[in-house]
């Protein structure tokens, strides 16, 4: 297991699933577990701000989907809100301002609300805030 963690960051909630996959008891589950966090191999907050910076520059994804992805994986709120908060506004603004932009050119759609409605859908999907959206588009379509 120390193998698994090392390779890559990892939640708890995959670690147990791996052992469960496994067919351990419960007992040794929390044993492994509780013998990862000590050695510094598994580290909640550590794994929040990875996956935080990487579906952000990577993925292109919004402050809501990141948090909602990180509670699926039961994160803790202090974990969450520190690593959401390392993205800078500016760069946040500007990594949006970017999508509005490359995703109005690439809807062909020749109603403007129609256009406008896609984008958002699209940009909503990808966990971005609707009054962010709603005043680039502004400034786009």
């Amino acid at each position: 297991m120390e193998n698994f963690c090392a390779y890559q960051e990892r939640c708890h909630k995959e670690v147990r699933a791996k052992l469960m996959s496994m067919n351990m008891i419960p007992q040794v589950i929390d044993t492994i577990i509780v013998h990862l966090i000590e050695q510094n191999y598994l580290n909640e907050e550590r794994f929040a701000m990875t996956f935080v910076r990487g579906k952000f520059r990577i993925k292109k994804w919004g402050k809501n989907r990141l948090k909602r992805e990180l509670k699926f994986r039961n994160i803790s709120n202090y974990s969450i809100t520190k690593a959401i908060n390392q993205i800078g506004e500016t760069e946040y603004l500007k990594t949006l301002d970017e999508i509005v932009i490359k995703r109005v050119n690439q809807v062909k759609e020749s109603n403007k609300y129609k256009k406008r409605k896609k984008v958002v859908d699209y940009l909503l999907y990808r966990g971005w805030e609707s009054h962010l959206i709603y005043e680039k588009l502004n400034e786009y379509v």
